[in-house]
């Protein structure tokens, strides 16, 4: 029933995977005081190599991204040696390892960099507090100027570098569950009346920006994208978004990414807007290769790629409890079940 998971995948002509399981991105929020990834994590992520892929946790491009505690950087030398420790240890395993690059917008917090305030598209903020720290309560951010649209487009660039010094075999913009590069996206968080707002075109321009800086810098066949056309993380749903994916998706058509994932909790639900399930909308609007997300099985999701709704599997939760999940799966062992107590070590 899961046969399908186990074909090996011709990414591009410089990457192919051993498998079509990837370990999904997962915030462990392990990193040290200076955000340096640990010898723990270099030992979590390579227990997990048998994956096809493995995107690392979310990974901060510059001090101002930060919106969770301990959340590791690629923006200092030290960072970037904590990584390399990480990518030798997967790649002696004979694994894969892409960096997901992160600026969390308007949920960053200006406690985690001594800042005078957090960058968005607008000054339109979000309620509630910071995850693990519930004292800091979110900030109304300032609407960032062209100039520093312009320096955070670099920053993603220079982050990709980074992350290839690092020896990561390519990165995963992190575009999508209501972090910076969607909040450009969605009309509930944009209100723009410039060249960054106000029309699908024009919202989606700092998305595709970023994605071509970081394509000059280290190559497409390097470098993949997550979406979220819905799921609305931090956001609120708008039928005008539809259109601002549309254009999105058919511009990403023509750049040869390494591939596109979907960033949804739950890909069994339904969304009038598009027409059904996220996947599937996806599917119909970008042509080539398609990570799947959103609380499959790996029964489910090989079954889904026999159906070519999707190319690639990734699994979240199932990883941090099953280190050996390929293993499980490829022999029918059961898998230990996820439960939240599991967060706070790295096993």
């Amino acid at each position: 029933m899961t046969s399908s998971l186990f074909e090996s995948f011709k990414l591009n002509e410089t990457l192919t995977l051993q498998n079509r399981i990837l370990m999904a991105p997962l915030t462990r929020c392990m990193s040290d005081d200076d955000l340096v990834p640990t010898q723990a994590m270099a030992d979590y992520y390579a227990r997990r190599a048998d994956a096809g892929l493995i995107i690392s946790e979310a990974v901060i491009i510059r001090p101002d991204g930060q919106g969770y505690p301990n959340t590791p950087g690629l923006f200092s030398v030290a960072q970037i040696e904590g990584w390399r420790k990480v990518t030798d240890a997967v790649h002696a395993k004979g694994g894969k390892i892409f960096a997901q690059l992160w600026h969390t917008g308007r949920v960053a917090h200006p406690h985690f960099f001594n800042g005078e305030y957090v960058l968005a598209p607008s000054a339109l903020g979000v309620e509630g507090t910071v995850p693990r720290m519930r004292e800091l309560e979110y900030q109304t951010p300032k609407p960032a100027t062209l100039e520093e649209i312009s320096q955070l487009v670099a920053d993603y660039a220079q982050a990709a570098s980074n992350a290839i010094d690092a020896g990561f075999d390519g990165v995963e913009i992190h575009g999508a569950n209501g972090y910076l590069i969607d909040q450009f996206l969605h009309f509930s968080s944009n209100e723009r009346g410039d060249l960054y707002g106000g029309n699908p075109e024009n919202m989606s321009r700092f998305a595709l920006e970023v994605t071509d800086a970081v394509i000059a810098r280290i190559g497409a066949d390097r470098t993949a994208l997550r979406v979220s056309p819905v799921g609305y993380f931090n956001l609120t749903p708008d039928h005008r978004d539809e259109a601002v994916f549309d254009y999105l998706l058919d511009q990403l058509n023509a750049r040869s990414l390494a591939y596109l994932h979907v960033g949804i909790f739950d890909d069994s639900a339904e969304y009038d807007g598009l027409e059904g399930r996220p996947t599937a909308y996806l599917r119909r609007h970008y042509a080539h290769t398609l990570v799947g997300n959103g609380s499959y099985s790996a029964e489910s999701g090989s079954e889904a790629i026999a159906e070519e709704k999707f190319d690639l599997l990734a699994i979240g939760r199932p990883f941090i409890a099953n280190p050996d999940y390929v293993e499980k799966v490829r022999t029918a062992q059961p898998l230990t079940e996820y439960d939240e107590s599991m967060l706070t070590e790295l096993v």
